[in-house]
């Protein structure tokens, strides 16, 4: 009986002991474990020229717009012009009632001839110089106002361009209201683009740009400069370009939304896989890890530029040569060692 009860005392004490090495040892297999060093992936960051481009989103606009009124009210006797059509400068477009005009012609014939009457009497000291001064003043007065009435009466349009609005009928009354038409010149077509003030410098009366609409999604269209405003606004620090193309096939159409691009030069910067870049969450700012000769790596924070494809152009924090982090990040923090692929 004792050898047996010594024996049940030798088997608890041995599964007791089994069990605390047993533990220690997985303790210790979970310390290694933690204290592993992260395993990650790096790359040399390289730096290449990046062209300097630009996408400015703006609305196609007619180069000039032309409301075609008279200067009084009156009826309109004659339409010549519809909504679509094309129109030449100086083509008739419509005629108002012509009774004044009429008045005003057979004014300008009496004064002419009494002009000349005059001059002749002149000319023999018949007449004093007053009443020929007066003669003439009168003359050219009743031309101005015949030329005026001629104008407001026969309406033609100024420019070569488009008829997009006509707002009466042949025997309206025409009240001032509205335009009888609107003509808008497409040939050319402009655009106007707000540029950061940090490309004031770049912009030049020779610069093209590319003009894209979704009308023509597989066609790109040429632009030039045409126009520069010269400040800058205080409040967006942008400053106003007006682009201008020739729109010789009049596929662009004043109204359609336009994306103009622009390069403005190049940029020798340091390249880097967008998935080297770690986004803070909470705020706007990026960081990148990069590995120290200690293999330690540290939080960098960058400043991103174009985005090239699947990488980014970085501005400001990753020089040429460093060693970055692409894979493993997730386990990282500032100053922590890791090993390297």
């Amino acid at each position: 009986m004792k050898y047996t009860k010594l024996a049940i005392f030798s088997f608890v004490a041995a599964a007791f002991l089994t069990a605390c090495g047993s533990k220690s040892t997985d303790n210790t297999a979970q310390t290694t474990t933690e204290k592993a060093a992260p395993v990650v992936s790096v790359i040399t960051a390289q730096a290449e020229d990046v062209d300097l481009t630009n996408t400015f989103t703006s609305n196609i606009e007619p180069f000039a717009t032309n409301n075609i009124v008279s200067q009084t009210a009156g009826r309109i006797v004659s339409i010549n012009a519809e909504v679509g059509q094309n129109v030449r400068k100086g083509q008739l477009l419509a005629k108002m009632d012509d009774v004044n005009l009429a008045k005003t012609r057979m004014q300008y014939v009496n004064d002419s001839t009494e002009l000349s009457r005059l001059t002749e009497l002149y000319k023999i000291g018949a007449v004093s110089q007053a009443d020929y001064d007066m003669a003439k003043l009168a003359l050219n007065v009743t031309q101005k106002t015949y030329q005026n009435l001629a104008e407001n009466t026969y309406l033609r349009s100024p420019i070569n361009g488009v008829v997009t609005a006509r707002n009466y009928d042949k025997g309206d009354m025409y009240s001032m209201a509205l335009p009888i038409f609107v003509v808008q010149q497409i040939q050319p077509v402009k655009m106007l683009i707000n540029v950061s003030e940090s490309y004031f410098t770049y912009v030049n009366t020779d610069m093209e740009f590319d003009i894209s609409v979704e009308a023509y999604p597989d066609e790109v269209f040429k632009g030039k400069v045409h126009l520069i405003y010269p400040t800058v606004s205080a409040t967006t620090h942008t400053f106003p370009v007006e682009v201008v193309c020739q729109n010789a096939d009049q596929k662009l159409r004043p109204g359609m939304f336009a994306r103009v691009t622009a390069t403005f030069g190049t940029n020798h910067s340091v390249v880097v896989p967008d998935v080297s870049v770690v986004k803070q969450q909470g705020s706007g700012e990026h960081f990148i890890y990069v590995l120290n000769a200690d293999n330690t790596v540290t939080y960098t924070k960058v400043e991103l530029g174009r985005r090239l494809g699947n990488r980014y152009e970085i501005l400001s924090g990753i020089n040429e040569g460093d060693q970055i982090v692409t894979d493993g990040q997730v386990r990282l923090k500032n100053g922590v060692s890791v090993t390297v692929k």
